[in-house]
């Protein structure tokens, strides 16, 4: 293993089990500090003990390269990889046929990595195609895509899909739903996007009747593709409850108007829960299984939701995710 992959593949792991930020950051940075150098250059530090210097190598990240150089796997990564949950029972099947992600983040909203960063490694997963869906601007918090950025945001993907063919990076947003159930973005814009998850982030604790009213009324937006972790619920670190909706009336929306309810994977949400996720399947919806991933290496979550979707008895033919790109953009066109 080269030093600059084994540097990366810390990071990537430690992602995985959401470690400590500040503790992915130095594997990341180390690692893009040392790719800009010639591998020859690497070496000679690290035989003269000068790999310290470089602005972005600290002591660990140094013992790393030279474990890696002298051909030993790094204790570090032995370590990390040791401290990896187990896999959950189930989900490999529904894993092996998926072809994409509709669900990341950027470093241009609150992901920790850029845009490029988070396309190649979905490529590196398998996927044939992944959608970019930085926040919408309400949520000020999550350095949410003004019109004008996201409209920049729409230049560089297209620049940069012209350097990975044929794995695509699909335009997208996370778009808030807001208070009334419109969406927090100029329907020109929303309209120029290949797909749009549309979420619940504020006033969560909006009574059941007015929260039914409002997402009923963003899941039959024409621009409304995939309803985003529908209850909101946290179920580690600072928890918090589910939104109360009238689920039924919900799920009946999705299928009558073609929304999609997606199947979030973070570790810490889980969403929707298990009753809602069969209620779900009896109400006839599309789903898509995502990962509402922050960084690399939480795009290797997709496997948590295909668990719960092979438990809860969704038809595989019934998850976006696992069409092809035709397929895809054929449903997204077909319900403007």
């Amino acid at each position: 293993m080269l030093p600059v992959e084994a540097l990366e593949r810390i990071a990537f792991l430690l992602e995985r089990s959401l470690a400590p930020p500040y503790r992915v950051k130095a594997f990341r940075t180390a690692a893009r500090v040392l790719a800009a150098l010639p591998e020859a250059e690497v070496a000679e530090r690290a035989a003269a003990g000068t790999l310290e210097s470089l602005k972005g190598v600290g002591p660990k990240t140094a013992q790393v390269v030279r474990e890696a150089l002298a051909g030993r796997t790094p204790a570090y990564l032995e370590r990390v990889e040791a401290e990896q949950p187990p896999p959950p029972e189930g989900g490999a099947r529904l894993r092996a046929l998926l072809k994409g992600d509709c669900h990341l983040h950027s470093d241009w909203s609150d992901g920790g990595s850029p845009i490029e960063e988070m396309a190649r490694t979905a490529a590196a997963l398998g996927h044939e195609w992944a959608v970019l869906t930085d926040h919408s601007p309400r949520l000020t918090v999550a350095r949410g895509l003004t019109a004008d950025r996201l409209r920049a945001q729409l230049d560089l993907v297209a620049e940069l899909n012209a350097t990975w063919a044929p794995f695509r990076l699909l335009t997208g947003i996370e778009c808030d739903i807001l208070d009334d159930g419109s969406l927090d973005q100029d329907p020109e814009l929303l309209a120029r996007l290949d797909v749009v998850v549309v979420s619940v982030h504020s006033k969560l604790r909006m009574d059941a009747r007015s929260m039914t009213r409002r997402m009923v009324a963003a899941v039959r937006n024409p621009h409304a593709d995939i309803l985003g972790h529908c209850t909101g619920r946290l179920i580690a670190g600072k928890a918090r409850p589910e939104s109360e909706f009238d689920a039924a009336a919900v799920f009946a929306a999705c299928a009558d108007s073609g929304t999609a309810v997606e199947i979030n994977s973070r570790p810490e949400r889980l969403d929707p829960p298990r009753r809602l996720l069969r209620q779900a399947v009896d109400a006839g919806v599309l789903f898509s299984v995502d990962t509402d991933a922050h960084a690399p290496g939480q795009l290797d979550w997709q496997v948590l939701g295909c668990a719960r979707a092979e438990e809860c008895g969704v038809p595989a033919e019934r998850v976006v995710t696992t069409w092809s790109y035709e397929r895809l953009m054929g449903w997204v066109d077909a319900r403007v």
